[in-house]
């Protein structure tokens, strides 16, 4: 599989050969700051990806090296790397399978309170609507059709990649964690470089 600028996607064993030093690419973790506080690979910067798309063009003027780009299994960062691309920004390649493949391998992460990531977020509120909605629908017929929208926006998920009900549980503070804005990501950056 090769990334938008034919750039083969890294392996988390690569990865790990690369930053071996404390040299190599800037990591850049693309999660909702709550998933960063609860587990992220050493040295690796959050920016949220609706913060990096907001502010891709000035994020550019920071970002002159390589980079990698992580989220929990490779689906937002393949977003962000997009997004970087059509900005015009070198260099980009995607953690092949992300945080879950990096720590499958080994890999160590930086450990904060534990929180639940938003996959499991979006599988409790979809599985509860269809359940609460297939009962009641026995009692006020048609509320069983709220399920069935819930069916096909999972399956649109699927199909596209994208989620917008995740899109949504991101945005409540359990998922934000601290406030990440664009002068925070570039005071981070800044102090790295």
């Amino acid at each position: 599989m090769t990334t938008h600028a034919d750039k083969p996607r890294l392996d988390p064993a690569t990865l790990r050969d690369l930053t071996r030093d404390g040299e190599g690419p800037r990591l850049l973790d693309v999660r909702t700051p709550g998933e960063f506080r609860t587990a992220h690979i050493p040295g690796s910067y959050n920016v949220p990806l609706d913060t990096l798309r907001e502010h891709r063009a000035e994020l550019l003027h920071h970002l002159d090296e390589d980079v990698v780009l992580i989220c929990r299994s490779g689906a937002r960062a393949a977003q962000a790397e997009q997004a970087l691309a059509e900005a015009g920004l070198p260099n980009l390649r995607v953690l092949d399978g992300g945080v879950m493949a990096w720590e499958t391998s080994g890999g160590t992460l930086n450990r904060g309170p534990e929180r639940w990531d938003l996959e499991r977020q979006v599988r409790l509120v979809a599985g509860t609507l269809v359940l609460i909605t297939g009962i009641a629908g026995l009692f006020l017929p048609g509320l069983h059709l709220i399920g069935t929208a819930v069916g096909a926006g999972l399956a649109v998920a699927a199909l596209t990649n994208t989620c917008a009900m995740g899109l949504l549980l991101s945005k409540l503070p359990y998922n934000r964690g601290p406030r990440t804005d664009l002068d925070t990501v570039v005071a981070a950056l800044r102090g790295a470089s």
